[in-house]
């Protein structure tokens, strides 16, 4: 009976026009399709997706550093000309970090007194000083990893310096000294002092400025010489000066009287040379001069004049006064 009532119920609503749908999973399946994301596609069989793993990328980066960092081997080879070859010994090399310090200056790096020198150094700048003897060059050097060589040319020559008095009389070796200093009249920076004779020297190829010194008061004679690259200069310089003693006599040719106090002066009265003694000696160069001796509360003085040559003696007498 109930199921003839809802088949009699069914057919007055269709009869209305009221459409109930039977079935409207299809609608709704549909709807939720449209607004879903698209579905990741499938991973070959056997896959898992990958994780971050923070150590692993620092031992990386830390394996990058260290290869990077690490001290390269670097050589260092030095040339007196470029044809020439490598020079063997006498050279001290210093290697610099190109970046200075807040006072300026940059840090020494590592330090070589080998002909060919073979240190290591992390990849980065610097700066390399070699010196041979007084020749000196400085140049920027990049290091990269692996193996590096380097070749510098110093242009280098020698010098070989000697005087004597105008007539080609001979000074002894033991009163002469040298000075040299950079060529340029505004602004000469000494280079090398109190050198000795005959001794060489090696300096940078240029022009330099020489000072040749006879004694230790106003014997000098200057010259400017130039320096080859790969060649020695021999140079001997004049002196218009000589050799002078004095000595204090009560008559010419007399013994030298002793416990003398000695005063010269030039004609403008300036004091060039003082001593005590029996017999002082110094070397002036030419010109007029005065020179006082003190024997107690008494001095006797003399008028004398230099003229380049021989040594020669000065005689001052107690008699004439």
């Amino acid at each position: 009976m109930r199921l003839r009532q809802r088949l009699a119920l069914l057919l007055a609503l269709a009869l209305t026009g009221f459409a109930v749908p039977l079935y409207t999973a299809p609608a709704q399946a549909q709807s939720a399709t449209a607004e879903m994301p698209p579905l990741p596609r499938p991973r070959p069989q056997g896959t898992s997706t990958p994780t971050a793993n923070p150590a692993a990328a620092s031992q990386a980066t830390e394996a990058i550093e260290a290869v990077t960092s690490a001290p390269q081997p670097v050589t260092l080879t030095a040339h007196i000309t470029p044809d020439g070859a490598p020079i063997p010994d006498g050279l001290v090399w210093r290697v610099y970090d190109s970046t200075a310090n807040a006072a300026g200056d940059m840090a020494l790096v590592t330090k070589s007194d080998q002909g060919i020198a073979k240190v290591e150094l992390p990849p980065g700048e610097y700066v390399v000083h070699v010196a041979y003897g007084r020749a000196q060059l400085s140049e920027p050097m990049s290091v990269a990893p692996g193996s590096n060589a380097f070749d510098f040319v110093l242009d280098a020559g020698a010098l070989r310096l000697n005087s004597a008095v105008t007539g080609d009389i001979p000074i002894p070796p033991s009163m002469l000294t040298f000075d040299i200093f950079t060529g340029e009249d505004s602004n000469r920076t000494l280079v090398a002092e109190g050198l000795v004779p005959n001794d060489i020297v090696t300096l940078t190829a240029g022009t330099y400025h020489i000072i040749s010194h006879f004694g230790t008061i106003n014997a000098t004679v200057r010259a400017d010489l130039r320096v080859e690259a790969g060649q020695l200069t021999d140079a001997t310089l004049y002196h218009h000066a000589s050799q002078i003693s004095f000595k204090l006599v009560s008559e010419a040719g007399g013994e030298a009287i002793a416990d003398v106090e000695w005063t010269v002066k030039t004609p403008d009265g300036e004091t060039i040379f003082s001593d005590l003694g029996a017999f002082p000696s110094t070397v002036l160069a030419e010109g007029d001069y005065l020179v006082f001796a003190k024997q107690g509360e008494q001095v006797f003085n003399r008028e004398f004049q230099v003229s380049s040559g021989s040594a020669r003696e000065i005689e001052v007498l107690t008699a004439v006064y």
